[in-house]
C-alpha cells in the first residue's frame, strides 16, 4: 500500500510536528508534503525523511516570516500531486486537510484543531495586537478562508480528533464526525525518578506567542512573588520580559536534557493557555510532576483534577493566584502521575492509529497491508 503523509507547514517545532514525527515511525517509507519547511528550525529527525515541498518554498523568507502569506496556502496544498497513493495521513490545524486526492485515495485527517485565528477570529486579533492595517484587511481574507476551510473538510474521508474538545468543533464547524485518539508522547525521553525531590520554582515550556497566556503566568507570580521558570522563544518574548517581576527567568531555548532536568525539579507545571490537547503537561507528568491548567480544552483529556494536577476554572489571573497560592506538591503521588502518563505513550498511540486505518480500510473494502516499525 502506498502512503503519502500531509502536514501544514514545518518552520516550528511543537505537538502537531510531533504526531507527523509518529506518522512517520508507522510508515517510514512514507514521503512528507508540507507547504513550507525549515530544517533548522524543526527536529533533525525531519532531515532523515523524504520532504517535498510546494512551490511556496521558493517565496523570499516565507520560512522565517509564514504569516504574511496566508492567502496562498490553499493554492499550495492543493497543487501537491498526490496522484498514485493508496492512503494519504495529514497532520492538520490548518491547511493540509485541504490536499485533493483521487477518487480511490482514502484520506485520514488527524485534526489538531479547525483553523483558530478563523473560527475563534475576535480572541485571534485581541491578543496578537494587531495594527489598523491589518485589522481592516483581515476580515475580508478570513470570510474566504472560513469557506474555503468548509469546503476542504468535505474532501477528508474519516476524521481523527486529538481531544474531545476539538471532535466538538469540527462536529460544529465542519458538520462532521471524528474519532478521538490523543497525540503521542515519547515517555522514554522523560525519565522519572520517584525520589527526586523538587525544586521551589514552578515551570512553563511554550513557545512564546499570545494565545498561550504566559502572560497570566507572568502576573500570577510576580503577585505571589513566586519563581517561574520559562523556556523557549517567540514573537511575544520582549512583551513578556517587560511584565516580568524578579522572580522571572527566562531561559530561552534549550537542549532536550536541560529541559528535562527542569521538568524533573520543578513543583508544578504551569499551562495557562486553551490548548487543543497539549503535549507538555503530559511531559511534565512523564517526569512525575503535577500540573496547573486553565480547566478548559485539552487539557480536560490529560489531566486528572486533583489527581495528576490542578484546574483554575477561569482564564484570570485572580484565579490562577488562588490555586497557586494553597498549592501544596506534596498531595501528588509522583509515581501516580507517571502511570497516568503512560497511558499516552507513542507505542499506544501507534497502534491506535493502525487500528483506525485498518478498520477503515476495510470498511472500503481495500485490504490492508500495513508496513509499519514494530512498537
Amino acid at each position: 500500500m502506498k502512503v503519502a503523509l500531509v502536514h501544514d507547514y514545518l518552520n516550528q517545532m511543537g505537538g502537531a510536528e510531533r504526531v507527523a514525527l509518529a506518522f512517520h515511525e508507522i510508515f517510514p517509507e512514507a514521503p512528507l508534503y508540507t507547504s513550507i519547511y525549515d530544517p533548522k528550525r524543526v527536529d533533525p529527525a525531519f532531515q532523515k525523511m523524504d520532504i517535498r515541498t510546494s512551490f511556496m518554498q521558493k517565496l523570499p523568507l516565507v520560512t522565517k516570516h509564514h504569516q504574511p502569506y496566508l492567502p496562498l496556502y490553499p493554492f499550495a496544498m492543493e497543487n501537491l500531486d498526490l496522484r498514485g497513493y493508496d492512503l494519504v495521513l495529514s497532520s492538520s490545524s490548518a491547511f493540509a486537510k485541504g490536499v485533493i486526492t483521487r477518487p480511490e485515495t482514502m484520506h485520514i485527517c488527524y485534526c489538531h484543531t479547525p483553523m483558530r485565528w478563523c473560527w475563534n477570529y475576535q480572541e485571534y486579533v485581541e491578543r496578537e495586537h494587531l495594527g489598523k492595517v491589518a485589522r481592516g484587511v483581515l476580515p475580508f481574507l478570513i470570510t474566504g478562508l472560513r469557506v474555503w476551510d468548509q469546503t476542504s473538510a468535505q474532501r477528508v474521508d474519516h476524521f481523527i480528533a486529538n481531544s474531545p474538545a476539538i471532535a466538538e468543533r469540527i462536529r460544529k464547524y465542519y458538520r462532521r464526525e471524528a474519532a478521538y485518539i490523543p497525540p503521542p508522547v515519547d515517555t522514554k525521553r522523560f525519565p522519572f525518578e520517584p525520589d527526586m525531590l523538587p525544586g521551589d520554582y514552578f515551570l512553563a515550556v511554550s513557545r512564546l506567542i499570545p494565545y498561550k497566556r504566559l502572560d497570566m503566568a507572568i502576573e500570577a507570580c510576580n503577585r505571589l512573588q513566586l519563581p517561574l521558570v520559562i523556556i523557549g522563544g517567540g514573537r511575544d518574548e520582549e512583551r513578556l520580559k517587560r511584565l516580568a517581576g524578579p522572580t522571572i527567568r527566562f531561559m530561552g531555548r534549550l537542549s532536550d536534557e536541560e529541559v528535562i532536568y527542569y521538568f524533573q525539579h520543578c513543583r508544578a507545571f504551569l499551562f495557562p493557555g486553551e490548548e487543543d490537547f497539549g503535549i507538555t503537561p503530559l511531559e511534565a507528568q512523564a517526569c512525575g510532576r503535577p500540573v496547573i491548567a486553565y480547566g478548559a480544552g485539552g487539557a480536560l483529556a490529560s489531566i486528572i483534577d486533583g489527581v495528576t494536577g490542578v484546574f483554575f476554572q477561569e482564564q484570570t489571573v485572580e484565579s490562577l493566584v488562588s490555586v497557586l497560592a494553597t498549592f501544596d506538591e506534596r498531595r501528588f503521588d509522583p509515581q501516580v502521575i507517571h502511570n497516568h502518563a503512560l497511558e499516552f505513550d507513542n507505542s499506544r498511540f501507534n497502534r491506535r492509529i493502525l487500528q483506525f486505518i485498518e478498520a477503515k480500510m476495510q470498511e472500503g473494502k481495500v485490504a490492508p497491508v500495513l508496513s509499519a516499525n514494530k512498537y
